[in-house]
């Protein structure tokens, strides 16, 4: 096992830049040093947590176990004929400059994605997406150490059980912990552009001579003017997922705010939580710690110190707001550790 460290903090290593501590800590940069470190923690009775790059937790307490950051890393391009070619990739690596280096090398099918913080490991378990693509749209399999037997299984993309914001990983948390995924990345496929956002960003432009570099440029500049750069103010993104309602609460709903909005389907629609908060009157609020984003509802920050329970009150309220007014539900998207999790 790589150098293990006591007392840790964890402040530094989560976007919310919430001031928790691990009782143990330690990197893992191989397939060896995870199984060393499960194995200690395990004959010590401790419990383990496996982290990314903390930017999809809120840290609602101190963590009493064993904290092991995943630091496999590696690109390894495999697969290559004429159209496309299947990249295989740590889950250390950071997810963004690895669709920037994908982009470059002319391949699509991750640009939409470009600006999302973690790291490759991470990016399955929440089903990443942004801007009318999934991480599911194009991962073919991953390599994963499954705890249960102690083996390094490979899990297609049915098998992970992908859905909206969701996969195998959150309904078995613990189980899996990932060490490479592989992506099948097309130089032809049709680049998506349909989002509202992109379609304003490139309205005068010939979109049939764009590389998915021009895109990923695109979503970076889209996401910069909505959304805050953790560095700058810790934030985790987006807190609230779009909550989905069946066809006849979206039409009842519709038919008593015209103005909502949101993406009906056959049978359901996925509401905009964004817009659910704003008219909640939410937006932009702050308290002496934490509170809303002044351009994007989506968002909770951390604006002076606040604490993972600080972050959590917050969104119970705002969760009751939208209830109490819309009735509709809204969910969390990141994970919470430690503490209570006021009915979240």
């Amino acid at each position: 096992m790589n150098v293990l460290q006591e007392a840790v903090s964890l402040r530094d290593k989560n976007s919310l830049g919430i001031d928790a501590s691990a009782r143990y800590f330690t990197r893992a940069r191989s397939t060896d040093d995870l199984r060393h470190a499960i194995a200690w923690a395990d004959a010590q009775n401790l419990e383990t947590l496996i982290l990314g790059g903390g930017s999809n937790l809120v840290f609602a307490g101190d963590f009493s176990g064993l904290v092991v950051q995943v630091g496999i890393t590696g690109r390894c391009w495999q697969e290559i004929n004429s159209d496309s070619a299947v990249l295989e990739l740590g889950a250390g690596e950071p997810w963004h400059d690895c669709v920037l280096y994908a982009a470059k090398a002319g391949y699509r099918g991750f640009e939409n994605l470009a600006l999302i913080p973690g790291t490759v490991g991470a990016a399955p378990v929440q089903n990443i997406g942004a801007y009318g693509t999934e991480l599911s749209d194009t991962m073919v399999d991953l390599t994963a150490l499954d705890r249960t037997t102690g083996k390094v299984i490979r899990l297609t993309n049915e098998q992970c059980r992908f859905s909206y914001r969701d996969s195998l990983f959150k309904h078995e948390p613990g189980r899996y912990i990932i060490i490479r995924v592989r992506f099948r990345l097309s130089r032809t496929r049709d680049l998506q552009l349909q989002y509202h956002d992109l379609k304003d960003y490139f309205s005068d432009q010939d979109t049939s001579q764009l590389t998915p570099s021009d895109v990923a440029q695109a979503v970076m500049a889209v996401r910069r003017r909505k959304l805050p750069d953790p560095d700058q103010l810790p934030n985790v993104g987006s807190f609230f997922k779009n909550p989905v309602i069946p066809g006849t609460e979206w039409r009842s709903l519709k038919e008593r705010h015209p103005d909502l909005a949101g993406y009906p389907a056959e049978d359901s629609a996925k509401v905009a939580a964004a817009w659910l908060i704003d008219q909640c009157g939410w937006k932009g609020y702050r308290n002496d710690r934490v509170g809303v984003h002044n351009r994007q509802a989506l968002v909770l920050v951390n604006h002076s110190d606040g604490s993972g329970q600080d972050v959590l009150n917050l969104a119970s309220r705002i969760r009751e707001d939208v209830q109490s007014r819309f009735g509709v539900r809204l969910e969390i998207e990141p994970g919470v550790v430690g503490g209570a999790t006021t009915g979240l």
